[in-house]
């Protein structure tokens, strides 16, 4: 059956300008870290990227790794594009990255030139598009020059292969630096994509200021700690389904009475506001002037329309913001 988009899907969140650049990207962004590899149901990645698309969710984030297993999500969205969204490509912002273990063999990982540009060529054609919005170095390279790697991202810029480059993962010394580079070369750094939540603030010890400073926009991943920052451990056990229970980045043993005391704490805050917990540690994230947009993961559509009360809701107030660091405090 054909797919014809919701025609008031601009309406449904707000848009905000990363950095100093002309990129408008939703307050809500869909990441296809999680259920959109070959392991998982077709079908249902269908319905959260075109559901998503429908609510306004114009962006879409991959990298090279992301499946299981690697390179089938881009495949899966390749597909999509093809079968469902060719007539509205104009109206969407696909990234990538390349940074992590891809292949075999010391051309695999990291960020030499050899492996950004052969990695972004090989998720071009899994993609079937002749260029990415934004395509990411995923980490920092210890032992490559940043030179080499900020070169490969403008090169993959001038060549058509990109529109914007961007930086995941990078320290404050390393954003200034590859920020430097990058404005010499003339292909300016437009987006950095770093960790934060409530469980993770590091970024709040010069990164967010560096990024401001430097005209640079900001899209937070794991907004929920892994799914911590919702009520799916509250239960006496955890859950067998769960990705704690499987022990991936999460692990069982991250699911500390401490951090239950500061879910349930924070859970009264959102019960107070008429939100859902997830989407409280949402509107946290998003409540710094700098934050361009949030990456949400999904297995169901529901969650997606659930973290769209994020992108609507309330303010918080600074009696509000108090109250999240005194249930911040209780797992100290």
């Amino acid at each position: 059956m054909s797919y014809t988009p919701a025609p008031q899907r601009y309406e449904r969140q707000p848009y905000r300008r990363s950095g100093r650049s002309g990129l408008l990207l939703p307050t809500l962004s869909l990441g296809l870290w999680h259920n959109f590899g070959d392991v998982d149901r077709y079908d249902t990645a269908r319905e959260m990227v075109l559901g998503a698309f429908d609510r306004g969710i114009t962006h879409f984030d991959l990298a090279n790794n992301y499946g299981p297993p690697p390179g089938s999500a881009e495949t899966t969205m390749g597909r999509l594009l093809r079968e469902d969204l060719a007539a509205y490509r104009d109206e969407l912002i696909i990234s990538t990255k390349a940074g992590y273990r891809m292949g075999p063999g010391p051309y695999g990982e990291w960020g030499s030139r050899k492996y950004m540009l052969a990695s972004l060529d090989a998720s071009l054609k899994r993609l079937g598009l002749p260029y990415v919005d934004i395509f990411y170095s995923h980490r920092p390279d210890p032992d490559t020059p940043l030179e080499e790697t900020m070169g490969a991202l403008d090169f993959a810029v001038r060549s058509g292969r990109a529109i914007y480059a961007g930086l995941s993962n990078y320290s404050v010394e390393q954003t200034r630096e590859a920020s430097a580079i990058l404005r010499r070369l003339g292909t300016p750094c437009v987006i950095h994509q770093p960790r934060y939540n409530m469980m993770d603030r590091r970024i709040e010890a010069g990164l967010l200021d560096t990024l401001a400073d430097e005209g640079i926009g900001c899209i937070a991943f794991s907004p929920l700690a892994q799914g911590i920052l919702t009520e799916r451990y509250l239960a006496s056990a955890i859950p067998a389904d769960s990705r704690a229970a499987k022990g991936g980045f999460l692990k069982a043993s991250d699911i500390t009475a401490g951090r239950l005391a500061v879910v349930r704490a924070l859970k009264e805050l959102a019960d107070a506001r008429g939100q859902t917990l997830p989407q409280l540690a949402l509107s946290w994230v998003l409540r710094h002037a700098g934050m361009t947009s949030v990456l949400v993961g999904a297995s169901r559509l529901a969650q997606i329309d659930d973290a769209l009360g994020a992108a609507n809701g309330a303010v918080l107030t600074d009696a509000e913001l108090e109250t999240v660091e005194a249930a911040l405090r209780l797992e100290q």
